[in-house]
């Protein structure tokens, strides 16, 4: 069975073997990030409404549970766009921890909605949140979020607070850096307050490695990763894991971790499956053929082949970054 909304597993740096949710089908959301590896975003909006049912989300997820060869760590809410904004997502974190109850949920979000009262109330079932706030600085905001015209620094900041004050759960902080962008002096000192008084449980300072809308945007150097996950550590509570690192692993990390011989340790699945798999999965996230064959636990060969067919009838396209190629699906 092909499915629209349930994607992966993926192998997250975060959460480890996560099942992805996709709650609103499309790229809808409240930013346009200059960075974002979905590509350019179709609707800019802060309006929520049910955009995907969640009876649609969670029949899928109860078939693919039949069907699925490996339990994830998380099943984790996010896909092509903001999650935030299906008005129907706390019947889906609810869903979902009825089919999977000893799995955590994990809901990624960029923050904007914390200010809906509603939004923070559905967000109280889940397990672990995932805020980004990449900047501060208006100006940098603007820039590399593109954000609704509705939306402002305070609103992030004073929703996000406002809900840690309930959140029993986990809340990982995560900040991107774009070169020449939001790396600013002035940036860092204003996150650092604000994560001071946030007090997350884990901060990710991050930069790119997938390729993302504009190509004009670039990864910071290590030097910076290391200066400011120096700084934003100490502003962290005591026991906060603040951790610096790229966007996501690269093929190489992969090769390392699991062993080449691992790759080809997987399944022998007929390429239209196999095909189908792949498609949905890079679909939501430009990936490499070792990231998909350890996280969909198909043998490289399999998705090598799968992934030429894919190329062929023009249904994906690849970016060379570094020495690793990116695979995301075309849009119509």
């Amino acid at each position: 069975m092909g499915y629209k909304y349930v994607f992966g597993p993926v192998h997250s740096g975060r959460l480890g073997l996560s099942l992805g949710l996709d709650l609103v089908g499309d790229a809808i959301c409240s930013l346009d990030c200059i960075y974002c590896e979905v590509g350019k975003t179709t609707c800019l909006t802060t309006e929520r409404k049910a955009y995907v049912p969640a009876a649609d989300i969670l029949a899928e997820l109860a078939d693919w549970k039949t069907r699925a060869p490996q339990h994830p760590d998380f099943v984790t809410l996010g896909g092509q766009g903001e999650p935030t904004l299906n008005s129907e997502m706390g019947a889906v974190i609810h869903g979902v921890k009825k089919l999977f109850p000893n799995t955590p949920v994990a809901v990624l979000t960029n923050s904007t909605l914390f200010y809906d009262e509603d939004v923070r109330t559905e967000l109280l079932e889940a397990d672990v949140i995932l805020p980004s706030i990449d900047t501060l600085v208006p100006a940098e905001m603007r820039h590399v979020n593109r954000q609704h015209a509705s939306l402002d620094v305070h609103k992030l900041t004073s929703g996000l607070l406002a809900f840690k004050k309930q959140f029993t759960g986990k809340i990982y902080l995560e900040v991107l850096l774009v070169k020449g962008v939001n790396d600013s002096d002035e940036n860092r000192t204003l996150l650092r307050e604000f994560i001071a008084e946030l007090r997350p449980d884990r901060v990710d300072v991050v930069t790119m490695t997938r390729p993302g809308t504009m190509r004009a945007a670039s990864p910071v150097s290590a030097e910076q990763l290391s200066l400011w996950k120096k700084e934003l550590s100490s502003a962290a509570s005591a026991d906060a894991d603040c951790q610096h690192t790229v966007a996501c692993r690269n093929a190489q990390d992969i090769l390392e971790d699991d062993g080449e011989t691992d790759l080809e340790n997987g399944r022998e699945l007929p390429l239209p499956t196999a095909m189908e798999l792949i498609l949905n999965s890079v679909s939501r996230r430009p990936q490499t053929a070792p990231q998909l064959a350890t996280a969909l636990e198909i043998a490289l060969h399999v998705v090598d082949e799968a992934l030429l067919q894919l190329e062929k009838d023009n249904q994906i396209l690849f970016r060379l970054e570094g020495d690793d190629k990116f695979f995301s699906a075309v849009r119509e």
